[in-house]
C-alpha cells in the first residue's frame, strides 16, 4: 500500500471511531446526567526524501466531554437531585472515588443515600451521607445543606478536576480524575429535580449521516486504489 492508501486508511479508522461515538450518543440520549461525547481529530504532518511534497496522516485518539448543561426535569423525588452549573457529586466506588451527574439517590438499609449501583453518595467532607429512616421530612437546600425536620445533618459537595484535562470517562455518567479535584460554590442542588442527558438527537442523527457518506467516500477511495494497484502489477507482470 503506498502513501495515499495509508492516509485514507488511518482517516477510515477516525471516522470509524466517531461513528461509535456518535451511536453511544443516542443510545444515551435519555440516561439522566449522561455527558455527550465527541471524537477529537489531530493531523501528524512528516517530511518525506526528496521532493516529495510532506506526509499528512489523521489521528483520533483524543476524547471529548460536552460540559453543557442538560435539562432539568422536576420529578418531585426527595433524593431525586440535579445539578445547575458546573460540577459533579462524589460518590463512593469499589474502584475508589467518582465523579456523577447522575442525582438519582436512595437511602440504603444504613440509611446512607447511594446511587442505582448502591455506591454511597459523599459530603463535602468525604463522608457518606446518611438520612435518619425516622425523619419525617428531609429537605436539601440549594448549597446542599441536607436537613432532617428542620435539623441541619450534612452539606453535600461538588466537584470539578483542578486540571480538565485529566477527567476521564469509566461509563456513561461515571467519571474518574488522576490528580485533585476542588469543591464548586457556584452551582446549585435542585432537590426534586434531575437532569436529563444533554444529547441532541437532531444533531447526532445528521452528524451520523455525515460521517457515514464520508466514510463510504473513503472506502470507495480505497477500492479504486486497490484496482489501480492490481492494474499496474497486472501490466508489469506480462
Amino acid at each position: 500500500m503506498d502513501n495515499a492508501g495509508y492516509v485514507a486508511l488511518t482517516r477510515q479508522t477516525g471516522l470509524m471511531r466517531e461513528m461509535q461515538s456518535v451511536a453511544n450518543n443516542l443510545a444515551n440520549m435519555s440516561t439522566t446526567g449522561f455527558r455527550k461525547e465527541g471524537v477529537i481529530f489531530s493531523e501528524y504532518i512528516k517530511a518525506l526524501d526528496g521532493r516529495e511534497d510532506s506526509l499528512s496522516m489523521a489521528a483520533a485518539s483524543g476524547r471529548m466531554t460536552d460540559e453543557s448543561q442538560g435539562a432539568l426535569s422536576q420529578t418531585g423525588g426527595t433524593f431525586d437531585l440535579a445539578i445547575e452549573g458546573k460540577g459533579f457529586f462524589m460518590i463512593e466506588t469499589a474502584a475508589g472515588e467518582r465523579l456523577t451527574r447522575a442525582g438519582s439517590f436512595t437511602p440504603n438499609g444504613e440509611g446512607e443515600l447511594v446511587t442505582m449501583d448502591g455506591n454511597r453518595l459523599l459530603d463535602n467532607g468525604g463522608s457518606p451521607v446518611f438520612v435518619p429512616p425516622d425523619a419525617r421530612a428531609i429537605t436539601i437546600a440549594p448549597d446542599g445543606t441536607l436537613s432532617a425536620d428542620g435539623r441541619p445533618l450534612a452539606q453535600i459537595g461538588l466537584y470539578l478536576p483542578t486540571d480538565p484535562k485529566q477527567l476521564f470517562r469509566e461509563n456513561g455518567v461515571r467519571f474518574r480524575v488522576d490528580g485533585d479535584v476542588e469543591p464548586v460554590e457556584t452551582a446549585k442542588i435542585m432537590q426534586g429535580y434531575l437532569e436529563s442527558s444533554n444529547v441532541n438527537p437532531v444533531i447526532e442523527i445528521s452528524r451520523m449521516i455525515e460521517v457515514q457518506r464520508a466514510y463510504e467516500l473513503g472506502q470507495s477511495f480505497l477500492e479504486q486504489e486497490d484496482q489501480r494497484i492490481r492494474s499496474v502489477m497486472q501490466t508489469l507482470g506480462r
